[in-house]
C-alpha cells in the first residue's frame, strides 16, 4: 500500500519526502514552490544565488571585552543586537525542526498504522504449515485438527444419525450443521465422542435454519481444544483442502482433494426424517444433475452458496470442518451429491458414496452469525 498522497496547501501540488525528519525540497530549481533562486538574464549578467547569510561570530577573544560587536560599537549594544539576532536565528531554526519533526511524525504515524493493518489482516494462527511448494502437509494437518473435531450422535424415535462437529472453545461448544442435530430438536438425544474416545451429552445452544449451522454444548466438558477459524474470502480455485469427519462411523476418517469451484448455489434438506434418506448427510440440489431433487421426499430445504471440494465426503462428515493448508477450518463440510439419488441410505446395497463432489459453506459466512449462536439464539 503506497502512501497517501499529500498537497503542500501553500505552495501548489508539492510532495515533499521525509528522511529522518529532514524535509526535502523540489529539485526542479523553480520558483513555483517558493523558495530557492533565479538566475536573471535580462541586462546580460549573471546574478547567481543569493550570498550565504553572515556566520555568527566566535567566541571573544582573550581580552577583548563581553559584547563587542567588532565594528567599533559600544560593547553593551553589539551584544545586546547581536544575542537578539542569535536569539531570533535560534528560534526560527527550532521551529523548522519542529515542523520537520511533525511532517516526520505524520508520517511514521501512516507507514505504521499500514503496517498495523497487515498486521491484523494476519493474526489468524496457523496451526502448521503449508509446504514450500504450496501443497497440504496432510499428516501434520490430521495430527493438529484432530484434537478439534467430534463424532455427533443423535437418538430419535426413528433411529440414530450421526454426524460430525468442530470444538470452538474449551468448555464444549461445538460447531456443526442444523440438520445434524435437527433431531434434538424433537425430542431426540445428542451424544457427543470426542478424539479420546470419551463422551459427553449435549444440548443444542443456538441455530441457523437458513444457513444450515448450529451450535451445541457438551455438558461437563473441559479442556478441550478448539480449532482455528481462517478466512475464507482468502480461497481460491485449486487450493489444496483437507476433510476430517466420521463417515459411516469410521471415526476421525481424513480426506484430501482440492477447492474445484466457489459460490455453487445448493439447495439441501434440513430435516432428519428427509437426510435419513442419504445417509443423515445433506443432498444438494444441483442445476443440471441429474436425480437431484431432494424436495421428493418433503421436508425442509435451504439454499446457500458453497464451496466445491473433491475431497472425498460421504454421510457422517456433516458438520465437519474443511481445512487450508494452514491447518485453519475455511469450511463446513455440508452436503454431497450421489448419482443414485436420495433413495439411497447408509445402510443399503445402493449406498451414496462421494463422486468427488462435495460442499462446505464458507466460514466467513458463519462468522458473520456465530456469536448469536454461541449467545444461545436461533436466527
Amino acid at each position: 500500500m503506497s502512501e497517501p498522497q499529500q498537497r503542500n496547501e501553500q505552495y501548489g501540488p508539492y510532495q515533499p519526502r521525509v528522511v529522518e525528519g529532514t524535509v526535502l525540497g523540489s529539485s526542479t530549481g523553480t520558483s513555483d514552490y517558493g523558495y530557492g533562486y533565479r538566475e536573471d538574464h535580462s541586462a546580460g549578467g549573471f546574478d547567481g544565488p543569493p550570498p550565504p547569510p553572515p556566520m555568527p561570530p566566535g567566541p571573544p577573544t582573550p581580552g577583548e571585552p563581553f559584547g563587542h560587536d567588532g565594528h567599533g560599537g559600544t560593547p553593551g549594544h553589539g551584544g545586546r543586537a547581536r544575542r537578539g539576532l542569535l536569539r531570533g536565528r535560534l528560534a526560527l531554526v527550532t521551529a523548522v525542526a519542529a515542523v520537520a519533526a511533525v511532517l516526520g511524525g505524520v508520517t511514521g504515524g501512516v507507514v505504521a498504522a499500514q503496517h498495523s493493518t497487515a498486521t491484523r489482516t494476519g493474526t489468524i494462527a496457523s496451526p502448521v504449515s503449508a509446504r514450500s511448494d504450496g501443497s497440504a502437509d496432510v499428516p501434520a494437518i490430521a495430527a493438529a485438527v484432530s484434537p478439534s473435531v467430534v463424532q455427533i450422535t443423535v437418538k430419535t424415535g426413528s433411529g440414530t444419525a450421526t454426524g460430525t462437529g468442530v470444538v470452538l472453545d474449551k468448555n464444549g461448544q461445538i460447531l456443526t450443521n442444523y440438520h445434524v442435530v435437527d433431531g434434538a430438536l424433537n425430542g431426540g438425544r445428542i451424544t457427543v465422542t470426542f478424539k479420546d474416545g470419551s463422551t459427553a451429552q449435549a444440548t443444542v445452544t443456538g441455530t441457523d435454519k437458513s444457513l444450515d449451522a448450529a451450535v451445541i454444548t457438551a455438558s461437563g466438558a473441559k479442556n478441550l481444544s478448539p480449532a482455528t477459524l481462517g478466512d475464507s474470502s482468502t480461497v481460491a480455485v485449486g487450493d489444496p483442502v483437507v476433510a476430517i469427519g466420521n463417515p459411516d462411523g469410521l471415526t476421525g476418517t481424513v480426506t484430501s482433494g482440492i477447492i474445484s469451484a466457489e459460490n455453487r448455489e445448493v439447495t439441501v434438506q434440513l430435516d432428519e426424517g428427509s437426510t435419513s434418506g442419504n445417509g443423515g448427510f445433506g443432498f444438494p440440489n444441483l442445476p443440471g444433475l441429474r436425480g437431484s431433487t431432494p424436495q421428493q421426499n418433503g421436508g425442509t430445504t435451504t439454499t446457500y452458496k458453497a464451496f466445491q471440494t473433491d475431497a472425498a465426503l460421504n454421510p457422517g462428515n456433516s458438520g465437519g470442518p474443511l481445512i487450508n493448508a494452514n491447518g485453519q477450518v475455511i469450511g463446513i463440510n455440508s452436503a454431497m451429491y450421489s448419482p443414485t439419488g436420495s433413495s439411497s441410505t447408509a445402510g443399503g446395497s445402493s449406498s451414496a458414496g462421494s463422486v468427488g463432489l462435495g460442499f462446505a459453506i464458507p466460514i466467513n459466512d458463519i462468522k458473520q452469525v456465530l456469536p448469536k449462536l454461541q449467545a444461545g439464539q436461533n436466527v
